[in-house]
């Protein structure tokens, strides 16, 4: 239960203000088809952070249990760090095609996470706990909580959220989930 909760905190504190959370509000301006998005979304993330969550378990069983707090715990102060740097949406992530709401949204939220931190902070997580199903359901689930509202509420939702307060807020939840890894390498 820890692994979920902490994967679904983590997510949905942490992609507030990302680039996929913009990529949302883009997707439904250009759409304006809720359900076809969400499913999208839900798909993609789940694709994406199933693949990180693996990478994250091989990578785990690599390293001693030491080595492994101390490699989780200074991901997330990174993690915390790269937070405080708001994302912005690159013009050419924009779905150029004709393709479905569905299918544009599949492929670009897939792409979008390569390499994002919430696909980076998975792969962690991952790494931390030993139930794969309990992260990848977390991390899928935060990703929802962050993004379903913006697309159900538009731009008029995105407007109204104190995103500099959000930013150091997950800031703070990295740097605690980061210090509570080093903590625990440090007294093992």
């Amino acid at each position: 239960m820890e692994a979920f909760i902490m994967s679904l905190a983590t997510i949905s504190v942490a992609e507030i203000g990302d680039r996929t959370q913009l990529l949302s509000l883009l997707l439904v301006a250009r759409y304006r088809r809720p359900l076809p998005i969400i499913l999208g979304i839900f798909c993609a993330t789940l694709a994406n952070h199933a693949l990180a969550g693996l990478v994250g378990v091989w990578f785990g069983r690599l390293l001693q249990p030491r080595v492994l707090e101390f490699t989780v715990g200074f991901s997330m102060l990174a993690m915390a760090l790269w937070t405080l740097k708001p994302d912005k949406l690159d013009a050419n992530a924009a779905p150029s095609s004709a393709a479905g709401a569905f299918a544009a949204t599949l492929t670009s939220f897939f792409v979008a996470e390569i390499g994002d931190k919430t696909q980076i902070a998975t792969l962690a997580l991952a790494a931390a706990y030993p139930n794969l199903l309990a992260v990848v359901t977390g991390t899928t689930l935060g990703m929802l909580v962050a993004n379903v509202p913006v697309v159900l509420l538009g731009n008029a939702f995105a407007a109204r959220l104190p995103l500099r307060m959000i930013h150091y807020g997950a800031a703070a939840l990295f740097t605690a989930l980061g210090s509570l890894f080093v903590a625990r390498a440090l007294w093992r």
